[in-house]
């Protein structure tokens, strides 16, 4: 049986690039099938919304929620205000009443205290018979005005509250500072010298007026006093003023002047005009009923303005 010729097969030429049959693949699908399919299920059910709305939609209640809140405390402020205006009110009515309550009992106290003083000032005119003017006037329960002196006793200029120098053995912390000891010494030397009242910046002084120290502060029965110190005195001016510079409290002073530079001066003035003690102290005495020693000894008693 005579056999057939073989029929010829058509065969297609090789892809130039069968070789990269893998990377055809990633090309050809570079989306994973199923992120594909997730990606077109959410996009088939209504997706999140574009980028730039989500945005502007939070903006939007960022500003209402902000709104809300001004809104709010304006509200606030508007319910509590009359109720802190109302407080206002009342704390400056307090404040006006506490203050007309206390100018009342001042002016009660300068009242009394006026009464205390011209009740005092009887009694030393009363007891002190045909002398009772001079009694008011060295008592200083009476206002005096004459002829007499001015001395003005200042710091040295510069000084310093903490200098040092030969009166600090004295108890002094400073050289150019005027102390209680050095005004003591005036007082008492104008006293010595025929003054008739004293008295240092408007303070009258007594018989039992103190000067005294408190820090660097010198004090007139317990009232500070601050420099210059302006002292008057009562007295023959001319024969005062002589008197005590030629007096052994007069040469202190001028010493302090030279030494240490303590400014002073001292004048003779026709009229100066010394106010009255602010306050008195009254002593009275009494001879003792029998069974006492008799020999003079009496008992005090006691009464302050």
């Amino acid at each position: 049986m005579p056999q057939q010729p073989p029929v010829a097969r058509t065969v297609s030429p090789p892809r130039p690039d069968a070789s990269m049959s893998l990377l055809n693949n990633v090309m050809d699908h570079s989306l994973d099938d199923g992120y594909a399919e997730a990606t077109a299920r959410r996009e088939a059910e209504g997706g999140p919304l574009p980028q730039p709305l989500r945005a502007k939609l939070w903006l939007a209640a960022g500003l209402v929620l902000a709104a809300l809140v001004v809104t709010l405390g304006a509200a606030q402020a508007r319910i509590s205000a009359p109720v802190v205006a109302k407080e206002r009110e009342e704390l400056i009515d307090r404040i006006e009443a506490e203050t007309t309550a206390a100018d009342e009992l001042a002016r009660d106290v300068e009242r009394l205290r006026g009464e205390v003083g011209e009740r005092q000032r009887r009694a030393l005119q009363d007891q002190g018979g045909h002398q009772g003017a001079l009694v008011a006037l060295l008592s200083g329960a009476t206002e005096v005005t004459g002829r007499g002196v001015k001395l003005v006793v200042d710091d040295a200029k510069g000084s310093q509250a903490d200098g040092g120098g030969p009166r600090e053995s004295s108890g002094f912390s400073d050289t150019g500072r005027v102390r209680d000891r050095d005004m003591q010494r005036v007082v008492n030397g104008l006293w010595e010298s025929g003054a008739e009242a004293v008295a240092i910046n408007g303070q009258r002084l007594t018989a039992l007026s103190a000067i005294r120290a408190a820090g660097d502060a010198i004090l007139v029965d317990n009232k500070p006093l601050v420099p210059p110190y302006t002292v008057l005195a009562v007295g023959d001016g001319k024969k005062l003023s002589t008197a005590f510079q030629d007096s052994a409290d007069g040469q202190y002073l001028h010493a302090l002047q030279e030494n240490f530079g303590i400014r002073s001066s001292i004048s003779a003035q026709e009229q100066v005009r010394l106010p009255a003690a602010p306050s008195l102290i009254v002593r009275t005495a009494e001879p003792r009923t029998a069974g006492g020693t008799g020999q003079g000894t009496a008992e005090t008693g006691k009464g302050t303005s």
